[in-house]
């Protein structure tokens, strides 16, 4: 595959932390641990820009308060009503993220203990707060409204995978105690896997988006080596486990200007799809100068390749694969249409060279 490169908010400021703090609600919270109730205050500070629109600011508080409680206090007590809608699930969301931003600015070492006991409170209610899924998943998919349930999916699906990165990495960097070498490697096995689902959740998202929005709004400079080390630092785990080489060659001028998220993503897949669909030998990946502002990136692989049938949808989201294709792509081309709407986005071209058997 080869590529061509070429706030501050006005308006009203409301109290959050009052509903926390009242005095005569210090015994209600007087349990609740310290990162419940940083992160909680950061979810009412947060939800001012859209309380009113799905819930009035006391609602959203009250019902914030309550989630809060039902966490510290997990099995004590029935999980309080308000809780069972579309706002209590969604402050559960909001809270989980904001529990994950607090500990990553923290400046010690969360206990491994703490962090268990708070994300298994969270699933637990999680479980809980789940209405009857068949019957409204199957009504509502099939409604108008049928695509943004499938967004609200994919974001259900990527807050606790983000637990599990959040986790996975904590221990690979021996932060909750010593790993030995094949814990480590299972560990990445366990942060690659969740790399790959809250991927394939971001892409339904993207998907429904359009998929062409580019992170960055202008071109940053940026190392091209880096980004390639990092595309091989989360991929060598599935790689080593198959037995497959994987390697990077970097371009002699280093520091380029781009869209480096953008690009990383792209070649995150592409690399994780070559991994996937290789048996034996190796992967690799390889920037090259075509100029003071051009660079090609390549990721190519020993797999069995790809028949010039198949290539024809190769592109096409939810295509249908059948027969021997369903072991050399997947089935939904989520990824690769994405990766190909990013690189136009960035005013390059994606291209493939393959045939049955290279």
């Amino acid at each position: 595959m080869s590529w061509r490169s070429h706030k501050a908010v006005d308006g009203p400021v409301h109290e959050t932390r009052p509903w926390l703090d009242r005095p005569w609600q210090a015994d209600r919270f007087a349990d609740v641990p310290l990162v419940l109730r940083e992160a909680a205050r950061r979810v009412a500070l947060e939800s001012v820009d859209w309380a009113g629109d799905d819930a009035s600011w006391e609602e959203v508080s009250e019902t914030l308060a309550s989630l809060v409680v039902s966490l510290a206090r997990r099995n004590e007590s029935p999980l309080d009503p308000r809780l069972r809608s579309p706002l209590g699930r969604r402050l559960l969301a909001e809270l989980r993220a904001a529990v994950i931003q607090f500990w990553e600015g923290w400046k010690e070492v969360p206990p491994a203990g703490e962090v268990l006991r708070t994300f298994a409170a969270m699933e637990s209610v999680r479980l809980e707060l789940e209405p009857d899924l068949p019957q409204q998943f199957g009504s509502r998919l099939s409604g108008p409204d049928g695509l943004n349930l499938v967004v609200e999916v994919a974001h259900d699906l990527r807050s606790p995978l983000t637990s599990i990165l959040f986790l996975a990495e904590l221990l690979m960097n021996g932060q909750s105690g010593d790993v030995n070498d094949l814990q480590h490697r299972q560990l990445g096995l366990v942060y690659s896997a969740a790399l790959g689902l809250s991927e394939l959740a971001s892409n339904v998202i993207e998907t429904a988006r359009g998929g062409e929005r580019l992170a960055e709004r202008e071109p940053t400079s940026f190392s091209v080596s880096a980004t390639l080390e990092s595309v091989l630092d989360i991929t060598r785990p599935m790689a080593e486990e198959k037995g497959l080489v994987i390697r990077i060659t970097s371009p002699e001028c280093d520091q380029r200007v781009g869209y480096p998220i953008a690009l990383n993503r792209v070649l995150l897949n592409l690399t994780t799809n070559a991994i996937k669909f290789t048996e034996q030998g190796f992967v690799e990946l390889v920037a090259k100068d075509r100029g003071d502002h051009v660079v090609e990136f390549s990721v190519r692989d020993t797999g069995r390749g790809i028949g010039s049938e198949a290539l024809r949808t190769l592109f096409a989201p939810f295509r249908r694969v059948q027969g021997e294709d369903r072991y050399t792509f997947s089935g939904t081309g989520l990824g690769l249409s994405l990766c190909r709407r990013l690189v136009g986005a960035m005013e390059s071209e994606l291209e493939v060279e393959t045939k049955p058997g290279w």
